[in-house]
């Protein structure tokens, strides 16, 4: 019997599917539910397993789009299993001795003489006008043709020779191209979306993360040893947003055609990379989660984009995105709103640098924060507010963030 293996609808509105890469080779022996291929969306990367055991035919090639419901292979399930001991050995065929004792006759050289071209003393030999001009123009005589007796250089030849604007210097000048994945490309769309669709603007400030960096130091072994993740960053800044969404609604909304619509809830989009480009998948409901939740909840869903294993629903939604670029070095950048949320948040690296103390210079660990924001429904004032509100409770964690109970708030 001829299995007919179609392509699964990924999730709702996706149309077609790429396949990124084949995990069998045609005519192998598969079985059932083992993974055939890696198919891209333009929200995740898939794995297809086989639907039964038998020998498989490939009907698409890598890189091929192909629609939701298209074949892309065929299971021969009648076929048996390699090394069952039921198929029957083949027999050997016989060879010649006589024709394996034949040996290739010498062919012979037919290939014509190369003619050489005859040249003198004179070629490429600048005539004294010549190498004045050459000179001038700071040329060799080897890069210019002569086009004198016997190949001289002339007057002409060099009036009219031409410095080369870069001459290979014999280093490797190669190019390849490579295909954007599906989701590359739906990323860029997006981006390009987003500029053209939005009215964008970026606002900045900076942290010091020194009241950060004393807690962690104090007590990020005890957290880790309770809970089994890192008290990081991601944490302090996830609650730093929820307070201050809380405090700007607006930050909180997008646009719906004519209408402006506002959450009561906090979907948190955190970028990642992954292996096949940019995710960002969504902590859901991050105004009910601890410490310990979100630190959780951001170890999860990194592990899975990284394995590849991010689903469309974990990709979808989200009502604001936290962008860390801190972790590539990133002093200083403008992020990209993610549509159709109206507003970004970008970390960047933490520097040691001077700053005036109560009239002294100190050295603190300082970060550059930078909200982007949709102008059309955000205004100046919320948007610089946010991120004031954000910087507040980053720098006064323990009152704003652990209700002045570090120990119950890392606990919890």
């Amino acid at each position: 019997m001829i299995l007919e293996m179609k392509v699964p609808s990924p999730g709702e509105s996706i149309t077609e599917v790429e396949i990124a890469e084949w995990l069998v080779a045609d005519g192998d022996y598969v079985e059932k539910d083992q993974a055939i291929a890696e198919v891209d969306s333009d929200k995740a990367t898939l794995e297809l397993p086989a639907e039964a055991s038998g020998t498989i035919t490939l009907k698409a090639e890598e890189g091929d789009a192909v629609e939701v419901g298209a074949v892309i292979c065929l299971i021969d399930t009648s076929a048996e299993k390699p090394g069952s001991g039921n198929a029957k050995p083949a027999k050997e065929e016989k060879v010649s001795t006589d024709s394996a004792k034949k040996e290739e006759a010498p062919k012979k050289d037919v290939s014509k003489p190369t003619v050489t071209e005859t040249k003198t003393y004179a070629t490429g030999t600048a005539s004294p006008a010549a190498k004045k001009i050459l000179d001038e123009k700071g040329m060799d005589a080897a890069s210019v043709s002569g086009t004198g007796k016997d190949g001289r250089i002339t007057k002409d030849d060099a009036v009219n020779a031409k410095p080369s604007m870069g001459t290979p210097t014999g280093a490797n000048r190669g190019s390849s191209h490579s295909k954007m994945s599906m989701l590359r490309r739906k990323v860029a769309e997006r981006l390009v979306e987003a500029k053209n669709t939005t009215a964008m603007l970026t606002t900045f400030n900076e942290v010091d993360m020194s009241p950060i960096f004393e807690l962690r130091k104090q007590y990020k072994e005890d957290f880790k040893a309770k809970h089994g993740v890192s008290l990081g960053f991601m944490s302090f800044f996830t609650l730093a947003v929820v307070r201050a969404l809380k405090m700007y609604p607006a930050v909180n909304s997008m646009i719906d055609g004519k209408e402006m619509l506002t959450y009561d809830f906090v979907d948190i989009s955190i970028a990642v990379s992954g292996p096949k480009g940019l995710m960002v998948p969504v902590m859901r409901n991050v105004e009910n989660l601890s410490f310990r939740g979100v630190e959780s909840e951001v170890k999860r869903l990194a592990i899975r984009a990284r394995d590849g294993q991010i689903t469309v629903d974990e990709m979808t939604g989200g009502t604001f995105t936290i962008s860390n670029g801190g972790v590539f070095g990133s002093m200083l950048s403008t992020p990209i709103i993610n549509p159709p949320q109206s507003g970004i948040l970008g970390m960047h690296n933490i520097v040691e640098r001077p700053v005036a103390i109560n009239g002294h210079v100190e050295i603190r660990p300082i970060m550059y924060v930078a909200l982007s924001y949709d102008h059309r429904i955000i205004d100046g004032k919320e948007s610089v507010g946010f991120l004031v509100a954000v910087k507040e409770a980053l720098e006064n964690p323990i009152e704003l963030l652990m209700d002045n109970d570090v120990k119950r708030a890392l606990e919890m």
